[in-house]
């Protein structure tokens, strides 16, 4: 008599809210949403600061002094969790990021909410980094997509709810009360994750990571180039923006800010990245490509429909923010089963490119400037299948002892594509769509398309050399 045969049951992931990994995804993920609540309600609050301080110019200088502060807080807490392990940069990080809560709310004058700013960027860039090292090292492999879906759904809400939060509560109670809000929500997100902290929660490894060797090891060098790259990037910045109005001035400072990048840049990131080469070398810069793409043309669409279609704040407010529907549905599809995460990206690239390519059919004359959300919910999805599978793909290529230089180099590359683009999206704005803002926003989709095209074409040098 023969046995019955089985049925395998279907493969069930990790569940991040089981009882395995509960606590640490409620804490990662609360503390996620205040980095981003605050981040995406600062423009919200800003006109209200910057009069009251009496500084019109502080939205840029304030920008400018968190990614400053933000990039050197990336390499330094990736330095430091692959020396020390990712806890002690983790609690500096969201203890820096709540003094600089607190020194905002405070800030009596310009110069103390400038420095509040930096404080800002440096917690948010040592929180962020640890977290992902805390994915690499305390959630097993299968449990990782679900944890970056939620990671993305926890960038999302803020981006919907942030700026309205923001300008109701400066309207009501002050803008100060923005940042003295975030900070007692600090303490529950620390409750939840000491067990992750400690390494107990999902901790399936007996031994610590080996200790990091190599060039991204040593920490003078590397601390260097980061300080090199952060003020190269806020040179070239200021220096792309007086290009119009003192271009002399403005390329000499591009000039010094590209020089600066070229030196310290290509030591943050594994070698080979700034080629492409083959394995993690692209699929670190695949994270810049899509955060360029993507953002280069995000930023000027609530411009684009104001000035040319006569939309109010609330209506390109909801064209831009449906775009956080195809993010979040983005997330969750690539969290549904595995993939081929290289073709995966492929797709996000093509989905980004093809929903910037869509923005430019806005102007054709006589039709609407709500094609830009259909435009952008591709969009969007794209960024959310691309994003979640550049980061997964990232840890599976790292070794343990290099998961926070490398978590490090993702969020480099993530801040300088992003902030790279907008900033000469303003320059192309300001020269060509000085007279003609719709010359200017295609200018700036030829620009995004060619970079979002680039990561169609080597998206699949993100696999291993055979």
């Amino acid at each position: 008599m023969t046995a019955p045969k089985t049925i395998d049951a279907p493969y069930q992931p990790p569940r991040i809210f089981g009882p395995e990994y509960r606590t640490a995804s409620l804490g990662i993920l609360l503390v996620v949403t205040l980095i981003a609540f605050e981040g995406m309600s600062i423009g919200a609050i800003m006109p209200a600061a910057s009069t009251e301080l009496n500084a019109l110019n502080l939205y840029g200088m304030s920008f400018s002094a968190f990614l400053i502060a933000g990039l050197f807080a990336n390499v330094a807490a990736g330095l430091w969790s692959d020396r020390r392990g990712h806890p002690v940069p983790f609690l500096v990080g969201v203890g820096l990021f709540v003094v600089g809560m607190f020194l905002a709310g405070a800030a009596p004058s310009k110069e103390v909410f400038i420095v509040a700013r930096a404080v800002q960027g440096l917690g948010g860039g040592f929180a962020v980094v640890a977290i992902y090292v805390m994915i690499a090292r305390v959630y097993a492999p299968a449990a990782r997509p679900k944890i970056f879906a939620g990671l993305s759904a926890a960038w999302v809400l803020p981006a919907l709810v942030g700026p309205g939060i923001g300008g109701i509560v400066a309207e009501t109670v002050g803008w100060r009360w923005v940042f003295y809000g975030i900070i007692p929500l600090v303490i529950p997100a620390l409750v939840m994750l000491l067990p992750a902290l400690r390494g107990g929660e999902g901790q399936d490894r007996e031994e610590a990571p080996a200790r990091a060797t190599g060039p991204r090891s040593r920490p003078l060098p590397m601390i260097l180039a980061a300080l090199g790259t952060a003020v190269g990037a806020g040179v070239l910045l200021y220096g792309a923006d007086q290009l119009h109005s003192e271009p002399v001035r403005g390329g000499v400072l591009s000039a010094v800010g590209v020089l600066a990048l070229a030196v310290g840049l290509p030591r943050l990131l594994p070698r080979g990245a700034l080629r492409f080469g083959r394995g993690l070398p692209t699929t670190v810069m695949m994270r810049g490509v899509l955060s360029a793409a993507f953002f280069g043309v995000n930023s000027f669409i609530p411009l684009v429909l104001q000035k040319e279609f006569g939309f109010t704040l609330t209506e390109a407010g909801i064209a831009l923010t449906v775009g956080a529907i195809g993010w979040s549905s983005g997330s969750y599809l690539q969290a549904r089963r595995e993939w081929d995460r290289p073709k995966l990206v492929r797709f996000g690239a093509a989905a980004v490119t093809g929903g910037i390519l869509l923005t430019a059919l806005t102007m054709i004359p006589g039709l609407t400037g709500w094609i830009m959300a259909p435009a952008w919910i591709l969009a969007g999805l794209g960024m959310g299948v691309g994003m979640s599978s550049v980061s997964l793909t990232t840890m599976r290529q790292s070794p343990d002892a290099e998961q926070g230089a490398n978590s490090a180099a993702l969020q480099v590359v993530d801040t300088l594509g992003s902030s790279l683009t907008i900033g000469f999206g303003g320059v192309l704005i300001n020269l060509i769509g000085h007279d003609d803002i719709g010359a200017g926003f295609l200018s700036i989709v030829v620009m995004t398309a060619a970079i979002g095209t680039l990561g169609v074409v080597v998206a699949g040098r993100m696999r291993e050399a055979a």
